[in-house]
């Protein structure tokens, strides 16, 4: 398993603002000049023929690319350039006279937001292995009132994979912030719809702890990310000793580290996740 570099990064800032009506903020953070397309009211199932076409007709590395293989099934297109590191946050709304508040009751045809982010410059396509990210957006309406979220983001590769985006679960020392400040009764009730439109995942998610130190020794730092459990919990001295997952008694079918060995020598106070989206891998 080799580590790649992921140009792309996108945030919700201000989830619980978020509606239909009201449009969303986005904030963009990526290592170099890329284009933002926003799709309101994208096929689902185009959508994922799209993401098949990438894999065996044709690479979706521009906007153009993706619209081609949507065949123009969404409602509206909203498309703002990105600087490199720049993360401002970008606006992003339905027209008044497109006079949609809602996607329909669950299960829907169409994503309420597809947001595509795509290297500017053709040069920097040949020098990435992942060319372009999709990000499927959950915005509420009055039909679905579930909060702001991310419900999946594909990584797209120039040799024509794609890959689903998941979460690294960090070990930590006091409880992590869950997302958007709901309650224990909401997050229950959101999991729960999600779960009825068929876009919760399959395993539970752990919020754990936010640490930089082993689980098992509690000195070194932890480097090792465990599969198919995803936990990083583990450091270069206690990986060796492992057969399961400390956390969650999971047998280990695969892991990867963080960072080489050289990259910590050269810095040991950097932080292992700067290459990458912060807490998730794909």
């Amino acid at each position: 398993m080799r580590q790649v570099k992921n140009p792309f990064g996108l945030e919700i800032p201000h989830p619980a603002t978020a509606s239909v009506a009201k449009g969303i903020t986005l904030t963009p953070d990526c290592l170099e000049d890329c284009v933002l397309t926003c799709y309101w009211g994208c096929s689902v199932q185009k959508l994922h023929e799209a993401l098949q076409k990438h894999v065996y007709c044709f690479r979706i590395k521009t906007p153009q690319a993706l619209e081609d293989a949507l065949y123009s099934e969404y409602l509206y297109r909203q498309q703002h350039f990105i600087k490199k590191n720049d993360k401002e946050e970008k606006y992003c709304q339905l027209p008044e006279d497109a006079q949609v508040v809602d996607f329909g009751p669950v299960p829907r045809s169409r994503y309420p937001l597809v947001a595509l982010l795509t290297l500017a410059d053709e040069e920097d396509r040949e020098i990435y292995d992942i060319i372009s990210m999709v990000a499927v957006i959950h915005i509420p309406d009055e039909s679905y009132r579930l909060s702001c979220r991310i419900l999946y983001q594909y990584l797209l590769l120039a040799q024509g994979q794609y890959h689903d985006l998941k979460q690294l679960f960090m070990s930590a020392n006091s409880t992590a912030p869950t997302s958007s400040h709901t309650s224990p009764g909401e997050r229950s009730t959101d999991r729960s719809l999600l779960e009825k439109a068929g876009l919760a995942e399959d395993e539970t998610e752990l919020h754990e702890e936010n640490s930089k130190d082993c689980v098992v020794c509690q000195n070194g730092t932890v480097n090792w990310v465990l599969l198919p459990c995803r936990h990083a919990c583990l450091c270069d001295g206690c990986m060796k000793y492992f057969q399961q997952c400390p956390m969650c008694r999971q047998f280990v079918q695969e892991s990867f580290p963080l960072c080489s060995k050289k990259e910590q020598d050269e810095d040991e106070s950097t932080c292992i996740l700067q290459d990458v989206l912060p807490g998730r891998v794909f």
